[in-house]
């Protein structure tokens, strides 16, 4: 296998290929071993502003297409997809990094959106309303918002793309993608998948860039553009959502997450512990959903350590590409600096370093941004790591007593993502997940997504939901027609 040619451009506006009108690059890189992969076409406002205007151009035609005819497409785009699971699950992990084992796993996940929209096109439903007039009808339907900006994370640099690109073709509008700049090879890969199936010309536009507030810039002062669905950081949501109230845009935020991780005296500390370990390091801790604050109670504290310490000690970081790995590179050097300032931080005020701790050197790990799996105990409120989301590969253990008091522990965040319950106790469970201030709450689950399922989060988590029934609907407005007969 090898990196995809782009030497046509990666910029994908009204159904053709080409570079940047300005004929600038930005380099893509290998974190695992620092080799460049590609050199990118850097988009510029008007580069951005064209595909504006093709998505504009295709909306009526597209929009006006039946049902059927949209999740013909996207049917088409799923076994296509499929087909190249493998490629893309190499390019995956050459770009961003994560073992080969778990980037197939997200190719299926991504593909999974393109069938479920396909399915989900056909079921937008409308409905009719009595009047209190003998003359008068009520007629509900749902139609499409219009022109999509979207923008799309390096952490899942596939299955992102789906979880908008999908409802939104499904639901008729059309859309600009704008993927990370750290993983643009994967977009052009899904693009060209899109392309292959005879989605039409400047219904699915994709402006690779190196500045992204360029693009976002663009989309927030475009009239054209009536959604935007946006996947990253909450400080860059906040930005774009006090930019689109100008123009009173549609808007979706997937955004950051302090996962809440509780287990109760009447677990089993063992099974915990390897959920905890499983959840906490998947993608090297790179995921909006990875516990940040691992609640356990006093009295199996003890045992869980003991296992959460050993299978931590076990994890293999290493290049992706390499059997046996099981954790990747972290995305970059700033990423690297915030594990330090996490761990030293916390040891600083008194934590105790378990394993792990610092940056991982040698002839394997000296040209990537590796960083030992960590373990640490006796964290308390006043460090760094209780309050910010990590996103990386630091398993924070607190202890706790009663389950009032971790409830208020739990919430004590200003995000409201993912929340993860172990107990055997079903009152319990029902109790502490209708009391925790989270979207999605696994019980004794380390994985409770699905592209079946809504996925979002409360207060500074984000606005709306992604997958399930209620995805589509972020891309649909609702027009009553009244009827005198």
């Amino acid at each position: 296998m090898s990196i995809p040619e782009v030497g046509s451009g990666t910029l994908y506006i009204d159904g053709k290929w080409r570079h940047a009108a300005s004929g600038q690059t930005f380099a893509v890189t290998n974190p695992a071993t620092s080799q460049v992969l590609a050199q990118i076409s850097a988009a510029g406002t008007g580069d951005v502003r064209e595909a504006v205007n093709a998505a504009d151009s295709a909306f009526a035609a597209w929009s006006a297409r039946t049902a059927y005819e949209r999740s013909g497409y996207l049917y088409d785009a799923y076994r296509l997809m499929l087909e190249r699971a493998d490629e893309l699950a190499w390019l995956m992990t050459t770009e961003q990094g994560k073992p080969l084992r778990t980037a197939r796993i997200e190719v299926q996940y991504a593909a999974d959106f393109l069938m479920w929209f396909a399915e989900e096109a056909k079921r937008v439903y409308g409905s009719t309303i009595p009047s209190s007039r003998a003359d008068q009808r009520f007629l509900v339907m749902h139609q499409a918002v219009g022109v999509v900006g979207a923008v799309t994370p390096w952490n899942y640099p596939i299955s992102m793309l789906t979880r908008k690109i999908a409802p939104a073709l499904a639901a008729g509008c059309t859309v600009v993608l704008k993927p990370a700049e750290q993983t643009p090879l994967c977009a052009v890969e899904v693009f060209r998948i899109l392309h292959e199936v005879g989605v039409p010309a400047g219904v699915v536009n994709l402006v690779t860039a190196a500045q992204p507030e360029l693009v976002g810039d663009e989309f927030l002062s475009n009239p054209i553009v009536r959604k935007l669905t946006f996947t990253g950081s909450t400080e860059v949501g906040k930005r774009l959502a006090q930019g689109a109230a100008a123009s009173i845009k549609r808007v979706s935020l997937e955004l950051g997450g302090h996962a809440p991780f509780i287990v109760f005296p009447d677990a089993d500390p063992a099974h915990a512990a390897r959920g905890a370990s499983l959840v906490k390091f998947l993608n090297t801790g790179q995921a909006c959903i990875s516990p940040n604050r691992i609640f356990v109670h006093r009295s199996i504290a003890e045992p869980f350590l003991s296992v959460l310490a050993d299978r931590v000690g076990r994890l293999k970081a290493g290049n992706g590409l390499e059997e046996g790995v099981t954790t990747g590179p972290l995305i970059d050097d700033g990423a690297l600096a915030k594990m330090d300032e996490h761990v030293s931080d916390a040891v600083g005020r008194g934590a105790t370093l378990v394993c792990g701790g610092q940056r991982l050197t040698g002839e394997a790990y000296d040209a990537g941004t590796f960083f030992a799996p960590t373990v640490l105990t006796d964290v308390t409120p006043e460090m760094v790591i209780y309050r910010e989301e990590t996103f990386g590969p630091i398993a924070a253990v607190i202890v706790f007593d009663d389950e009032d008091e971790v409830v208020r522990m739990a919430n004590d965040t200003d995000y409201g993502l993912a929340a993860y319950v172990y107990t055997k106790d079903i009152s319990r469970a029902i109790r502490v997940s209708e009391a925790l201030r989270f979207a999605i709450v696994g019980v004794n689950d380390i994985n409770p997504t699905s592209a079946a399922a809504p996925f979002g989060g409360m207060k500074e988590s984000g606005l709306g939901r992604e997958g399930g029934q209620e995805g589509i609907t972020e891309y649909l407005e609702t027009k009553l027609v009244g009827i005198s007969v």
